[in-house]
């Protein structure tokens, strides 16, 4: 669940599109910006026009090809000439024609339209308009909530990197009104975090959360940013579990007040607001809490591990419950149950619980779409084959269709740090293709 207030996308009018190409055919645009780039990368290095082919590994007289489409190894020398990122420059030379703003399409219609996209689920209609939003901005504070709304469109196609940027790109404008600057800083957390990004995401929360122990919330707004900041730090320090394991008791201690509060704030939100999503966002810590007490010694494990199983009875089948931040929270229920037995349960109990909670996991991932849900069941998953394989020498065959491909494949490009597991999973499975 993000904070819905106005909500992140694209970089600013670049240098490279300085001149307007509105009536320009896209393939000559494009290469009027592509040599653009071939002449900031000269100027850049000092070379001399033969010295700019040569390190491009392009004859004099074709450095930029008619079509105005680069071949990839041109994008990669121009990156290295540029100290740029490869997809940066890519972006840049791709990068869509300007809008053109229909008459009448003022920026409060048209962030009223966005924000009907946001709650119908409907995020490449939200991106689309969070484009137009940033075209039709005048001043600093529309084009943050521009951008904060290309931000929830990128989020809810799982894009947390592009959401990331979108995020910083609007907290660098000013001046921003206290209330929306509060919830992207809100939001930045949610996108560190969800990039597993633990440390940046864990020192924004605790600057969110000292600032209201300073001054308390007021308002609806404030209050939904102070639970979410705590909820954010509780589980960064629950993470940090696993990767710190020298101060486990105290991460679990700090985890268990942050969701423990977290969970108590949002439930309040809940019944005095008349919003369920809350509710469910409540039921998110409070499974958290099952992982974090059986660290903490609390909690016999296979108790944990009977609570979260029976809760799981509630959605059976994941295509008949309502998708939401209810079902959203037993997806991570599943996902602190293999928490619990990766770190307490022996053979068999361990591979019994992980295969049942790895496989409702992405059952509840595909119906919501939940593309950080989907990282977490692969990764668990291909961590208990290769504990198997190791306790017993029998390697438990990946069978894979098509679909199964093309979801790994989504979630290696949405996560860095997911792609060695996937390339792992792809390598050892067997792919079943369509007759």
């Amino acid at each position: 669940m993000r904070i819905l207030i106005a909500v992140c996308g694209q970089h600013a009018v670049h240098w490279l599109n300085r001149r307007s190409c509105g009536d320009m055919n896209p393939n000559v645009a494009r290469r009027d910006r592509l040599s653009r780039f071939v002449d900031l990368a000269r100027v850049y290095r000092g070379w001399s026009r033969q010295e700019l082919a040569s390190n491009l590994g392009r004859d004099l007289s074709k450095v930029v090809p008619d079509s105005g489409n680069p071949k990839l190894d041109l994008v990669v020398a121009l990156a290295d000439a540029l100290d740029w990122n490869v997809g940066d420059v890519a972006q840049c030379v791709w990068e869509a024609p300007p809008l053109v703003i229909v008459p009448g399409e003022d920026f409060a219609t048209l962030d009223t339209q966005a924000i009907e996209s946001h709650r119908a689920g409907d995020w490449r209609g939200l991106i689309a308009g969070g484009r137009r939003l940033l075209a039709s901005a005048n001043t600093p504070a529309e084009r943050a909530r521009a951008l904060n709304r290309l931000s929830g469109g990128h989020d809810g196609l799982g894009r947390y990197s592009k959401s990331l940027e979108c995020l910083r790109d609007a907290l660098s404008l000013t001046p921003l009104t206290p209330q929306l600057e509060l919830m992207l800083r809100v939001n930045l957390v949610g996108a560190h975090y969800a990039l597993w990004h633990v440390i940046e995401a864990r020192a924004t929360a605790r600057e969110l959360v000292d600032r209201f122990e300073m001054r308390p919330p007021e308002g609806r707004v404030e209050r939904v940013a102070q639970a979410f900041s705590l909820m954010y730090r509780g589980h960064c320090s629950r993470r940090a579990i696993a990767s710190c394991t020298e101060d486990a008791l105290r991460n679990a201690k700090e985890a268990s007040a942050d969701l423990e509060r977290a969970g108590t704030l949002f439930s309040v939100l809940a019944r005095e607001f008349g919003d369920d999503s809350y509710g469910g966002v409540a039921n998110t810590c409070r499974g958290a809490l099952l992982e974090v007490h059986c660290t903490l010694g609390v909690l016999d494990p296979l108790d944990a591990v009977s609570t979260i199983t029976e809760a799981l009875g509630g959605v059976e089948d994941p295509l008949l419950a309502p998708p939401g931040d209810w079902l959203e929270s037993y997806g991570w229920w599943c996902i602190f149950g293999c928490n619990v037995a990766i770190r307490h349960l022996d053979d068999p109990h361990f591979h019994r619980a992980m295969a049942i909670f790895t496989n409702k996991a992405i059952e509840i991932a595909d119906r919501l779409g939940n593309w950080s849900l989907r990282e977490r069941a692969f990764s668990l998953e291909q961590m208990r084959r290769e504990r198997l394989e190791k306790s017993t020498g029998f390697e438990a065959e990946w069978i894979l269709d098509e679909e199964d491909v093309r979801t790994i494949a989504g979630t290696m490009g949405r996560f860095p740090s997911f792609r060695e597991t996937g390339w792992r999973i792809l390598a050892d499975a067997r792919i079943v293709e369509k007759v």
